[in-house]
């Protein structure tokens, strides 16, 4: 018998799945969210690495937000603040020879840089803008549902027919690169606009930011697309990632929802095709008409439904959803600042570096991965929020958020739990090449690897987007192809979670979108 029941119950307390529960409970459907850990958030959270000192874990930016879900949330700017330092935003890329490349969210001011590269200065402001206007054909679709291909309905005539509508007003050459660069190599990409390698990388790193791919693997000029359509790169907060899915939970909770952390979801209960309850580990059953889950979609069906539940052939699109990660994450508590040799002043550094500084670099990054190492060379961005927020840190002390990557879900050699430290001496090793003085800074470390993302994180494979962001894995294909409207072959089974489209980042729109297709439900139920 239940110990609880609750109208609709929402696995994971991630920003999707807080987006999706405030929609559900402003439209008066109380939803409970369960979260497995002690804290809401999933990825986008900060959390203590060593005493006094803050740092956001997992990613260390957050947005572009969906602009309708900034808006329905009423989210205020002084509660979300993006961190700048004296020396501005964007970021600095440097260079192993000590040179660095500054690139600012201005184009232009980019590009009258000191020390960028003379010969790519005109072509910058220009590929800026293309990828403006490509941005803002392909932004109506952000905020859809994918159709059911061999189904189609009227909204989903009308929404092909609004970004018809953008294409079309786009100029002949735009829809051009449109239609021919989506299946590119990122690096074909940068290599038709730039000389420069360091430029070059740039671009790269946008495309395979999260993937297990290479800047000469097909289709990663995709990544470049979706960041353009979502307006822009993402942004550190003051207080860390953290204090966006803070605001997003004290939103669900203001409208109605109920969360309850320390409450890992085992099984969802199906009786006659629809779901009638979630189990929890402790064994209390919550029943519900509506579950609706934000972890990923190999985990939602492959480890808490049934497989007798699920068709065969279902299942098989399910096995074949690629979620193996390639990133690890190392924390560094730092008595100081790093001095970077090619940053000659340290009011000029900004709040985010890259190191990846050509395109072998990155992809010999990846080659290591391919074959199950991790590279002595990885590519890594850098984020030290506490050079504008002194918060995260005590006086003069300082905290580094570095994303790796190229690193192997599995090795070939020997396992994670005896390897974990050996990577953070390869990230640290890699990092002192351009900061010199890094190791005697180095108050403590905290290293996660891919298998710590999966088993502390709930990723499978370790995977920050929940699957790949592949042509075959976006739009009408996420997470599977026929089910890609937050539905599930499982009446009252839904998702909303990155594994939906438009896929992995800290932007709302698959809880967004979700909710909206829920409630449509919800309502012609009641």
């Amino acid at each position: 018998m239940a110990n609880e029941t609750a109208r609709v119950v929402i696995i994971g307390g991630g920003h999707n799945g807080l987006v999706t529960a405030f929609y559900l409970a402003k439209a008066g459907f109380a939803p409970v969210v369960l979260e497995r850990r002690e804290m809401v958030g999933g990825i986008a959270v900060t959390e203590d690495i060593h005493p006094g000192f803050r740092c956001p874990t997992v990613m260390h930016g957050s947005g572009p937000l969906l602009p309708q879900v900034v808006q329905d949330l009423q989210l205020k700017q002084d509660e979300l603040q993006p961190i700048k330092t004296s020396a501005g935003d964007g970021l600095v890329t440097l260079h192993p020879d000590g040179h660095a490349l500054r690139i600012w969210d201005d184009p232009l001011r980019t590009a009258a840089g000191p020390l960028f590269p003379v010969k790519d200065a005109a072509k910058y402001p220009e590929f800026h803008a293309c990828l403006g206007r490509l941005g803002a054909a392909i932004r109506p679709l952000l905020g859809v549902t994918p159709p059911e291909i061999d189904n189609m309905k009227t909204d989903d005539y009308l929404n092909l027919g609004r970004f018809g509508l953008k294409f079309r007003g786009l100029a002949q050459k735009d829809a051009y690169r449109l239609l021919r660069w989506g299946p590119m190599p990122v690096a074909d990409l940068a290599a038709e606009w730039f000389e420069s390698e360091l430029l070059r990388a740039v671009v790269e790193a946008r495309g395979v930011y999260g993937s297990s791919a290479g800047p000469w693997s097909a289709g990663t000029s995709v990544g470049v697309l979706m960041q353009a359509a979502f307006g822009g790169r993402t942004t550190a907060l003051r207080g860390g990632t953290g204090t966006l899915t803070q605001v997003l939970a004290k939103a669900a909770s203001a409208a109605g929802a109920r969360i309850r952390t320390n409450a890992t979801v085992k099984r969802i209960s199906v009786r006659n095709g629809a779901v009638s309850a979630v189990v929890l580990e402790t064994g209390e059953e919550i029943g519900a008409s509506a579950v609706v889950s934000n972890a990923d979609p190999r985990r939602t069906f492959l480890e808490m439904v049934e497989a007798t539940e699920l068709d065969p052939g279902f299942l098989t699109k399910v096995r074949a959803y690629r979620t193996t990660g390639s990133v690890a994450k190392v924390n560094l508590a730092l008595s100081g600042l790093p001095n970077f040799s090619a940053v000659k002043k340290a009011e000029e550094l900004p709040v985010r570096i890259q190191i990846g500084p050509d395109t072998d670099y990155i992809e010999r990054a990846f080659d290591a991965a391919k074959y199950g190492e991790f590279s002595a060379q990885p590519y890594m961005d850098i984020c030290i929020p506490s050079i504008a927020d002194s918060a995260m840190a005590p006086a003069g002390a300082h905290v580094m958020s570095i994303h790796v990557q190229y690193v192997p879900y599995k090795l070939k050699t020997g396992d994670w739990n005896t390897r974990r430290e050996e990577l953070g001496d390869t990230v640290v090793n890699a990092l002192a090449e351009y900061a010199p003085n890094i190791r005697s800074l180095i108050v403590h470390r905290q290293v996660l690897t891919p298998l710590d993302l999966e088993e502390v994180y709930g990723l499978t494979g370790g995977h920050i987007f929940h699957g790949e962001h592949a042509l075959d894995q976006l739009f009408a294909f996420r997470p599977f192809l026929g089910w890609a409207q937050y539905r599930t072959p499982i009446k009252g089974l839904y998702l909303c979670g990155s594994g939906t489209h438009p896929g992995g980042g800290i932007t709302g729109a698959p809880g967004f979108n979700a909710g909206r297709e829920i409630l449509k439900d919800l309502k012609s139920r009641r």
